[in-house]
């Protein structure tokens, strides 16, 4: 394996070692790649879990050579890599990259890839074991995967696996996911086709499992007996520089609640799985989308808008129409909230509220389970507020529970305090990246963390008949940058005497 062999044979890590195999990049010069996926894979083989004869091909229309590729890797590997450099991993590292030049459309460039597949599989004993990623418009999908199954690359040799990786968004409504979908299938199985949401790579996502199944006292109340409501949150302190020609037409619910929130919201309300096997965890998700529920009135139970230009953070920000390559009327959303039901004994009544937004005051996500109050008190219900169980999936990972206290002194004065767990102080291991896990996941074969085509449908049917109504009811919002969006989503929550958390 890559990297220090020089490890405890206790070492938990040793059964999650990629076998022989090798990774074709599609879309290395895009963000995403360079800031993401290529130090991820780096900090794979530092890590020890990726096989000595590893290898990494990138795919694109520049006319580089293998060492200038190789270069570039460095470059995102000195940027972004989680940790530190160390030359004898680079040194092993690099010898397994590799370059082909062509577009996404021409055959003979997809020749060319076979004979560098073929030549690393005798030459480092990849075994033919390949995922293809495909971190490239979803438009050229199929372009590509076709490519890849007309020169034979597609389909798994004997003895060996191909499995292709695709990012959101899985199509931008019901239909277009459903068309996506049955393009990747006709090249590839389904069980060979792993659809990334970085979220659910996450360590506090995944730890949401294990607070909810490996914990007595969270189950018995994690109901519509004890819970008021429940608030996802995905706060960004950013705007859309340099993403404007992507963001705009796509907006905030299309872009964020669909895939990233929607799951969230899946696997809190989710009832105890089988398994945490792939089919047993994705059938618990499946059920909770079939069983939510939209409000009578969507523009009354739902908010969008507009961030505008001024001051935040002491700097002046652009406004959202005012940003470069932005059509100056567009009606898309940078904000977005809405409000949804669960008709399910564990849920029903209790409303779960979705709401993200760019150019807000901090960057945060959280998922906060927010209690009723207690009945019947033996102290003054006034005195009371609401406990509520906060999970921090970002930037500062932990969990947060709020409940009431006496304050010290003379009388009974009753305060909500907070305790909290940080992954950061309670663990020395330092948490991996979300796409450090989901590769090494891909190449395992492991596909638990990976929504399933009628995941992606569900999700579309819900957000749907949401955006329809938002194309009748004119304009989004303006709401002033660094604060929490527009006067709209006060009011959403307003109507039931409810208000949003400020995290």
């Amino acid at each position: 394996m890559i990297g220090n062999p020089l490890r405890s044979p206790d070492d938990l890590r040793l059964d999650r070692v990629a076998g022989p195999c090798a990774i074709v990049l599609f879309g290395v010069t895009g963000d995403l790649a360079r800031k993401k996926l290529l130090p991820a894979i780096y900090d794979l083989a530092n890590r020890g879990l990726l096989p000595p004869g590893f290898a990494l091909v990138g795919f694109g229309r520049r006319e580089w050579s293998d060492e200038e590729f190789t270069q570039v890797v460095r470059e995102a590997v000195d940027a972004h890599a989680r940790t530190p450099f160390d030359p004898d991993t680079w040194e092993q590292f690099c010898t397994g990259i590799r370059f082909v030049t062509g577009a996404f459309d021409e055959a003979a460039a997809y020749e060319r890839l076979a004979e560098v597949l073929g030549e690393l599989e005798r030459d480092r004993g990849t075994g033919g074991n390949t995922a293809f990623y495909l971190s490239i418009p979803p438009k050229t999908f199929q372009t590509v995967s076709t490519q890849l199954r007309d020169v034979g690359l597609a389909e798994s040799p004997s003895n060996s696996w191909r499995r292709v990786v695709i990012e959101k968004p899985f199509g931008h409504d019901l239909e277009s996911s459903q068309e996506l979908g049955r393009a990747i299938d006709a090249v590839f199985p389904p069980e060979h086709v792993f659809r990334i949401d970085h979220y659910l790579g996450k360590e506090t996502v995944q730890n949401l499992l294990a607070l909810r199944f490996a914990n007595v006292f969270y189950e018995p109340i994690w109901n519509a007996e004890h819970v008021d409501h429940v608030q996802i949150t995905m706060a960004e302190d950013i705007g859309v520089a340099g993403r404007a020609g992507y963001y705009d037409g796509i907006g905030a619910a299309r872009d964020v609640i669909q895939n990233h929130l929607l799951q969230l919201l899946a696997l809190t309300a989710m009832d105890r799985p089988a398994s945490l096997g792939a089919d047993d965890l994705r059938a618990a998700k499946e059920r909770v989308l079939e069983s939510v529920v939209l409000p009578d009135d969507l523009v009354e139970t739902t908010a969008r808008g507009q961030y505008l230009g001024g001051w935040q953070g002491g700097a002046s920000v652009t406004g959202f129409l005012e940003e470069e390559g932005m059509a100056p009327h567009s009606t898309t959303e940078t904000f977005a909230a809405i409000t949804l039901g669960i008709d399910t004994p564990r849920w029903r009544g209790v409303p779960f509220y979705l709401r993200t937004g760019k150019r807000l005051a901090k960057r945060v996500t959280e998922i906060a389970i927010v209690f009723k109050k207690a009945v019947d008190p033996l102290v003054a219900p006034e005195m009371l507020g609401n406990n509520a169980l906060v999970i921090r999936v970002q930037p500062d990972e932990g969990v947060t529970t709020r409940f009431s206290s006496k304050v010290p002194g003379p009388g009974l004065q009753i305060r909500d305090v907070t305790m909290d767990f940080g992954y950061s102080h309670a663990f020395t291991e330092a948490s991996p990246e979300a796409y450090e896990r989901l590769i090494l996941d891909v190449l395992l074969g492991e596909p638990p963390l990976f929504p399933g085509q009628r995941e992606v449908e569900l999700s579309w049917r819900i957000l749907d008949p949401i955006e329809e109504a938002w194309s009748t009811s004119g304009a989004p919002e303006p709401y002033h940058p660094g604060g929490w969006g527009p006067t709209s989503a006060e009011r959403m929550l307003g109507r039931s005497g409810r208000a949003w958390r400020m995290p």
